[in-house]
């Protein structure tokens, strides 16, 4: 059973994904976010555990990943589609 949830929500999550990302400057601008969104994950985490000083960079590295997934929706028309909206959205429509 929860399986089956699982697989359905990826499914209905992945459909509505791609459905939102069909500019191909939009895909351009998600994919060097998404590059800058792990390295700033990565920068913060090692930071954090004390093997670093890159705290400022992975911050800012985070919020340029962010503001470009965001000038890509806005760029496709969408800016009310990113991805935590559309989540939201479906666990709301299942509660």
């Amino acid at each position: 059973m929860t399986n089956e949830i699982v697989d359905q929500m990826s499914f209905n999550l992945v459909k509505a994904i791609n459905n939102t990302h069909r500019n191909p400057i939009n895909i351009i601008l998600h994919a060097v976010g998404l590059v800058l969104y792990c390295i700033a994950l990565y920068l913060i985490a090692d930071d954090l555990i004390g093997e670093g000083q890159k705290m400022v960079l992975g911050i800012f590295s985070f919020i340029t990943a962010i503001g470009l997934f965001l000038i890509g929706h806005k760029i496709e028309g969408n800016i009310r589609a990113i991805t935590i909206i559309i989540f939201l959205k479906y666990i709301k429509s299942k509660i």
